[in-house]
């Protein structure tokens, strides 16, 4: 069998879906690249980060576009790319990489603002508030983030259910 008879060398979504993995990838390494070295260069915002209250939630956000952005969407797209060639047949369902590619971006990106939301609203206001107070208005801001957190989780249910049911079987095809 040639290679370019291979199923998901005609299928376009597939290649299209997989390089926005590798695309996202790319965007998603850039901005926390960057944003890791803003808060290393600047000493009023590694500051911030550091030593106020909440600020921490920064850096999370940071660590989250880096692992579930850079590190994840990298995964995701080598895996949609080798998986059908290893068992030699196309991808379970195109329909749960488009919905696994945009469930997961919505999350993370969803996320990454509650928790730079959060982490700027608590360092600002433990200036000036207790820890109670400033604790009360974070709170909300953390529960939205976790909403978007859930999505997140949804979408890496999806993908690995869909690289599952592709690789199910494979011995018998």
């Amino acid at each position: 069998m040639s290679v370019m008879n291979d199923p998901w060398m005609k299928d376009r979504e597939y290649v299209k879906y997989t390089l926005w993995f590798v695309y996202c990838c790319l965007i998603y390494a850039m901005i926390g690249f960057s944003w890791g070295a803003l808060m290393g260069g600047i000493h009023e915002f590694r500051h911030f980060v550091d030593h106020r209250l909440h600020g921490n939630l920064i850096v999370r956000a940071h660590t989250h576009i880096n692992l579930l952005g850079w590190v994840e969407m990298a995964i995701f797209a080598a895996l949609y790319y080798i998986i059908p060639r290893l068992v030699r047949r196309p991808i379970y369902s195109m329909k749960l990489v488009k919905w696994h590619f945009w469930v997961h971006n919505i999350g993370l990106i969803g996320m990454v603002v509650f928790f730079t939301v959060a982490g700027v609203l608590g360092g600002t206001a433990s200036v000036t508030m207790s820890p109670s107070e400033v604790e009360m208005i974070v709170r909300p801001w953390l529960a939205s983030m976790g909403m978007f957190g859930t999505l997140v989780l949804a979408a890496n249910v999806i993908w690995a259910y869909n690289l599952y049911r592709t690789c199910k079987g494979w011995e018998k095809g």
